[in-house]
């Protein structure tokens, strides 16, 4: 094993929250290593501007403005990269992530379905449109199925938080999701992965004033052992890592760049 099995030369990766913050920054860095990034999210604006980003760096990217709670819209965007790629996809990185705070005698229906509709179920379809592409395209060229699955999950699942039910109920069904659905796809050829961030510094979590947000921060690094919070690059760099050959040996697992703050058994 060497550096090169970090090389995605290719390879079809396709992203989702990819407008902004660590969808943004995996772009970029899976684009980097050489695959060919299929950049999805709500927000085309954003989507136009990593591609231009990526394609700045010599990269390849296409993208797809779709909201990730319509399966319909998950499922075409999915197919239309494979097609793009002869049918093939080696890489879906489900990030797109929402967030909602209210406390739990507070919290209301509408509240907890918006935040389950795009956190967990945009997963969800995001997972089964990967897999069903990857199985099929393995079908159709009579070679083994192949690829990585990665979702995002949180700090969140490993501690209790304040105003967090509906966002940590999310991601807490987003790793029994992986969880399961290695189970699945593992002896066909294929990994899930989830990747659990502590506090990183994106547009989601820049929800405050300038001062309150500097106390946030202060606060949250003030909490890990490395005294920082995290950037978007040291999340993708994870991403990284489950996307490559380098982690062929990984599946059902769950990676956390949270620079400490929790350190589960």
């Amino acid at each position: 094993m060497s550096l090169k099995a970090y090389d995605l030369t290719g390879r079809t990766a396709f992203l989702t929250g990819a407008a902004s913050g660590i969808g943004r920054a995996s772009a970029l860095l899976l684009a980097e290593a050489g695959a060919t990034v299929h950049c999805a999210d709500r927000d085309a604006q954003g989507l136009h501007e990593t591609a231009a980003l990526v394609k700045e760096s010599g990269g390849t990217a296409h993208v797809h403005p779709l909201d990730v709670s319509d399966r319909a819209q998950v499922d075409e965007a999915v197919a239309a990269a494979a097609q793009a790629s002869g049918g093939r996809l080696d890489i879906m990185a489900a990030i797109a992530g929402i967030m909602h705070s209210s406390p739990v005698l507070e919290t209301t229906d509408e509240d907890l379905d918006r935040v389950l509709n795009v956190n967990f179920k945009g997963v969800l379809y995001s997972c089964q449109a990967a897999a069903r592409t990857m199985l099929e395209a393995a079908t159709t060229t009579g070679t083994s199925p192949r690829g990585s699955i990665i979702t995002m999950a949180s700090g969140a699942v490993d501690t209790g938080g304040p105003g967090l039910l509906c966002y940590g109920a999310a991601k807490a069904a987003v790793v029994q999701l992986t969880k399961t659905l290695a189970t699945e796809v593992g002896p066909h050829g294929i990994r899930v992965n989830a990747v659990a961030p502590g506090w990183i510094r994106t547009p989601m979590t820049h929800r405050h004033d300038a001062e309150a947000q500097t106390h946030t921060e202060g606060f949250m690094a003030r909490r890990s052992p490395l005294g920082r919070v995290g950037e978007p690059d040291d999340v993708a760099h994870a991403v990284l890592h489950l996307a490559s050959d380098a982690s062929a040996f990984t599946t059902g697992q769950i990676l956390r760049p949270n620079g400490g703050v929790a350190m589960p058994w």
